[in-house]
């Protein structure tokens, strides 16, 4: 069954403007589970722009679903995730200019360095998995490496879904769908399991939701958007009962 996991990154975004101490992730992260996330994303960025160490020591403790952490595979990272031991550690791109995540790990042209770390993760038992573009060589250098997730980045699908007018028939959607469906299958192919995110929202998340043996989507700024209106734990609830009535239908 598919399954959410909720990034909350940008409720420390908001608490990091002013400096103080709310709103406090740990408290998401309870709200998020109580409106059935499945698991909790935290992304600790080298230059600490929204969480911040204490917040990933507290949600290791308190959390009471799987802990996704979301880093760079730099040694301070990778010490800190050996550490902490999150149930899932995410390999993603970082760049300090920029305003999130804006494209897929380059696995192929970093294969010796990414095998090293995810050999270090493996050996104390934190299930890796690589943040990736949907092409086929990035997805096969994953398995070299010895990942054992792929999350495939939807980003580019969402951009088309919006200039398309949330068209989700239009050509240039359906091809991008199409590219991530095709992932999908070699990522299961190649022993992994299929997971996707970026840039979704309620409006796009179903034809995402719907592809074949996708195990988990990882949203957030969409999600703590929509908390700003109705409560963090309804919000949770509405996205994943739009993710699972769409896998029930395909």
């Amino acid at each position: 069954m598919i399954e959410l996991g909720v990034n909350i990154d940008h409720v420390a975004t908001l608490r990091q403007a002013r400096r103080t101490w709310e709103p406090d992730p740990a408290w998401a992260a309870v709200e998020a589970h109580l409106g059935g996330a499945d698991g909790i994303t935290v992304h600790l960025r080298e230059d600490r722009r929204h969480i911040q160490d204490e917040d990933v020591r507290r949600l290791r403790g308190q959390t009471q679903v799987k802990l996704n952490l979301e880093m760079a595979a730099t040694d301070e990272m990778v010490g800190i995730a050996c550490g902490l031991k999150p149930e899932m550690a995410m390999l993603v791109p970082e760049g300090r200019h920029e305003i999130t995540t804006e494209g897929g790990l380059d696995v192929v042209a970093q294969e010796a360095r990414l095998r090293e770390v995810i050999a270090r993760l493996a050996d104390t038992g934190i299930v890796t998995s690589v943040f990736i573009d949907a092409e086929p060589a990035q997805v096969e250098a994953a398995a070299r490496i010895g990942a054992r997730v792929c999350e495939i980045h939807t980003g580019p699908y969402a951009h088309a879904f919006h200039h398309a007018g949330r068209d989700a028939e239009s050509p240039h959607v359906l091809a991008e769908i199409e590219k991530i469906r095709a992932a999908g299958e070699l990522i299961r192919g190649l022993g992994m399991r299929f997971n996707a995110g970026h840039a979704l929202n309620y409006y796009n998340v179903q034809p995402i939701a719907a592809l074949p043996g996708i195990r988990e989507l990882h949203i957030g700024h969409s999600i703590v958007s929509r908390a700003v209106f109705v409560g963090l734990r309804e919000a949770v609830r509405e996205m994943k009962a739009l993710m699972r009535e769409a896998a029930a239908r395909a």
